[in-house]
């Protein structure tokens, strides 16, 4: 066991003795010792509950005959974090997390860990440490949130951000805007839509290093603490086979997860987090590969924002293994592969069946014989750019209009806020990157804005920068090369005419090479706006948005 190089031997007595110094036993020292890495804190609603997680995660390990040994994380609210400085640290704080699961893991010899995450990088994170560690691990997420009601209708955080450009727009007074506030989000864990934080629980029991309910338990049900006491219980099993983390995480069980993110719908930012535990696995996967799952793979959810259903809807019509055997009516999953569990895929889903087609529609009905998304290229995203399809409107599908250009979040928003933004507009967001924010924004709020300003089905948008799980629309994100990379993002003006054609996977400015280079010749990027602390040590080690944004 790993655990022997602290706990066996004449040799670390002095190792032993701050076990005592903690109050463990002799008894508890000779067994395997896993690392249960909670997210617990007082900031984010998907974690504030995962004290309770971690105790029956904890109570499984020692009824399978192991000793948990708790240790924290870090992890940061998107929603809070939301259009000011603070967004700038969200994806960075993905490799933090992934840093600091492997020095805690490697620091004290832990034979097995149990993965308690929640909300949009810790999922990721945590798994990326996993796969780049390769030992047994699992993970077991807080669950999602349940909806809130508004006017009788259940409704989400998207809607409290689209509520805030309604307000702006006159639609709503102050009475409605309060309403939205105090009722949108009813309690712990993660926002109720089908946004990142969802998308990646879901997808972690699709890549099989979760258990099967991990995606859609709701926060609040008891099977959340049942699951979590069997995640315990699965990580001994795990450990006592030698069953590693890249044993379950490969190029087919990626594969997997790609198929179900495009039934799902996932946020655009699976793409990121895909590409990222990727890298860490040691699988070669590039964003070519997203456009072939979406052209085999239908979509057959449409959850919040591409629709009015929540997570405890998916939940109730049968949750991932519901969707997983649907998929498999057409062979589009490998059922053989070995999963948390230590059971295959297809005996997981043995007897899983959709109870609501109204939700998981059927393979044969799907809302688009297409996956939920979608990859472009063009001559302002040579390197490639990613949309949400499933969240874009039909009529959006294929769009022109010119160039309403900004170099930054702020900017840009202030400009829709003011009403400067108006049908046909493509409004272009740069010096959002990687490397330009720092940090890939996720910009909810002028998604939301224009989206509560019923201008969502005439205007897109496109930005080197993220947007949110929450957004709708056509929102065009990770633009590659990024402008502060010397993409030609960075080289457009205010009223150049793009040519969007989502089907096509093409984007395009009506602009000429010789143009581009011309404008290249007389071009002065903007100073960095970040030069100090740890977001000015990511800027110059992170990785192109289409390679994950991972670290260098």
């Amino acid at each position: 066991m790993r655990s022997d190089s602290v706990t066996k031997g004449v040799e670390r007595a002095p190792n032993r003795s701050l076990f005592y110094a903690m109050g463990y036993t002799k008894e508890e020292l000779e067994r395997p010792l896993v690392g249960v890495v909670s997210a617990k804190s007082e900031i984010v609603p998907g974690h504030m509950h995962l004290d309770k997680v971690a105790e029956a995660v904890k109570a499984g390990i020692r009824m399978a005959g192991g000793t948990p040994v708790e240790v924290p994380a870090i992890g940061v609210c998107d929603g809070i974090a939301m259009g000011h400085i603070g967004m700038k640290y969200s994806l960075a704080s993905r490799e933090l997390i992934a840093d600091s699961v492997e020095t805690m893991t490697m620091a004290h010899a832990f034979d097995g860990l149990v993965l308690i995450p929640n909300c949009d990088k810790i999922v990721p994170g945590m798994i990326m440490a996993a796969v780049r560690m390769n030992i047994p691990a699992a993970v077991c997420s807080g669950g999602p949130m349940m909806s809130g009601l508004v006017g009788g209708e259940e409704t989400s955080l998207s809607k409290m951000f689209e509520a805030v450009g309604a307000y702006k727009a006159g639609i709503i007074d102050d009475d409605k805007l309060q309403e939205f506030e105090e009722n949108v989000c009813p309690g712990c864990g993660s926002c109720s839509g089908m946004y990142t934080a969802n998308s990646m629980n879901c997808l972690s029991e699709a890549v099989g290093i979760a258990l099967p309910g991990n995606g859609t338990i709701p926060a609040v049900h008891s099977g959340r603490i049942l699951l979590a006491k069997h995640t315990g219980m699965a990580i001994m099993n795990l450990i006592e086979k030698d069953i590693k983390a890249r044993d379950i995480i490969n190029e087919k069980s990626l594969k997997n997860a790609l198929a179900c993110d495009m039934a799902l719908g996932c946020s655009s930012n699976s793409v990121l987090h895909l590409l990222a535990i990727a890298n860490e696995a040691g699988v070669d996967l590039d964003l070519k590969i997203f456009n072939e799952f979406s052209a085999r793979v239908p979509n057959l959810c449409h959850l919040a924002p591409a629709g009015p259903t929540h997570m405890h809807d998916l939940n109730n019509a049968g949750g991932l293994p519901a969707v997983l055997s649907e998929l498999n009516k057409k062979g589009l999953i490998d059922t053989s592969l070995i999963t948390a569990t230590g059971r295959t895929v297809g005996e997981n889903i043995a007897g899983a069946k959709v109870r609501d087609y109204s939700i998981i529609r059927p393979i044969d009905d799907p809302y688009s014989e297409t996956g939920g998304i979608a990859i472009m290229w063009g001559n302002i995203a040579t390197d490639g750019c990613v949309v949400k399809r499933s969240a874009v409107a039909p009529e959006m599908l294929k769009h022109s209009g010119p160039a309403r250009v900004f170099d930054s979040e702020d900017e840009a928003i202030k400009a829709i806020y003011d009403g400067k933004i108006v049908d046909g507009d493509v409004v272009v967001i740069r010096y959002e990157g990687p490397k330009g924010g720092p940090g890939m924004r996720e910009m909810l709020n002028p998604t939301s804005a224009l989206a509560g300003m019923k201008l969502d089905k005439t205007v897109a948008l496109i930005t080197d920068g993220r947007f949110s799980g929450a957004s709708r629309g056509a929102s065009i994100g990770h633009v590659c090369p990024e402008a502060a990379s010397g993409g030609n993002i960075g080289l457009l003006k205010e009223g150049d005419i793009i040519d969007i054609d989502i089907p096509g996977a093409s984007i395009n400015a009506r602009v000429s090479d010789e143009e581009f280079d011309a404008r290249r010749k007389d071009y002065v990027a903007p100073p960095p706006n970040v030069t100090s602390g740890w977001l000015a040590r990511y800027m110059r080690n992170v990785d192109a948005s289409s390679r994950g944004a991972v670290m260098k």
